[in-house]
């Protein structure tokens, strides 16, 4: 007769934990989240969770780095690698941002633009903060290769661009956070995308032509 084995218990899947730890940071922000809500979403018990990941800010790191390789952490870079001009490199962004800001698979907006204005811990405002910096950086480099190589005005100027593009896109999370729907926020990219071409030109964005 076969003795009767004790099953081992099953172990939880580390990647769609951590998924779901990022889903709960995406949507309610780092301080919002406890750990009580961490090992709820996670149907884990906290010494599960620490043993797996760590204390909360490790968990929170490992999920913006989770983040960092899904579509809305991605899009930018591609966008900035795959199209020949920074303007339509800045155009792609902000439609791609559109559709992924309201995808509805996922909380809605950016995950960096929306903890880092949430957040008040010292630690989370510097991390999102140099990560916000980072994408700026990358989208002034753009425009200033496109300078040099006279695809854009020599008068042009790098960070304003940039900046403009950079403004445009936390709006558009913030306003998909709200409820803006995707059909809105492509509106606004449309007519962001408008104001680049503007300054493409040597004009100045949002100027009007009165």
């Amino acid at each position: 007769m076969a003795t009767k084995q004790r099953g081992r218990p099953r172990s939880f899947d580390r990647d769609e934990a951590l998924e779901k730890a990022l889903h709960a940071f995406w949507q309610y922000g780092y301080e919002a989240t406890s750990v009580a809500d961490l090992t709820r979403a996670l149907g884990i018990g906290a010494p599960s969770l620490y043993a797996a990941f760590g204390d909360k800010e490790a968990l929170f790191d490992a999920a913006v780095e989770a983040y960092a390789r899904t579509d809305n952490g991605t899009f930018i870079d591609r966008a900035l690698a795959e199209e020949p001009t920074a303007v339509a490199a800045f155009t792609r962004i902000l439609r791609e941002a559109a559709v992924g800001y309201t995808a509805p698979d996922h909380p809605r907006g950016c995950m960096i633009l929306s903890v880092g204005v949430s957040a008040t811990t010292p630690e989370v405002v510097d991390k999102m903060r140099e990560l916000r910096s980072l994408n700026l950086a990358n989208l002034t480099a753009r425009v200033r290769a496109d300078v040099a190589a006279g695809v854009l005005p020599a008068q042009t100027d790098p960070e304003k661009l940039a900046g403009y593009t950079g403004a445009v896109l936390q709006g558009m999370s913030t306003q998909a956070r709200d409820g803006a729907d995707r059909d809105l926020l492509e509106r606004v990219a449309e007519i962001a995308a408008a104001g680049l071409a503007v300054a493409a030109q040597g004009g100045e964005v949002g100027a009007s032509g009165a």
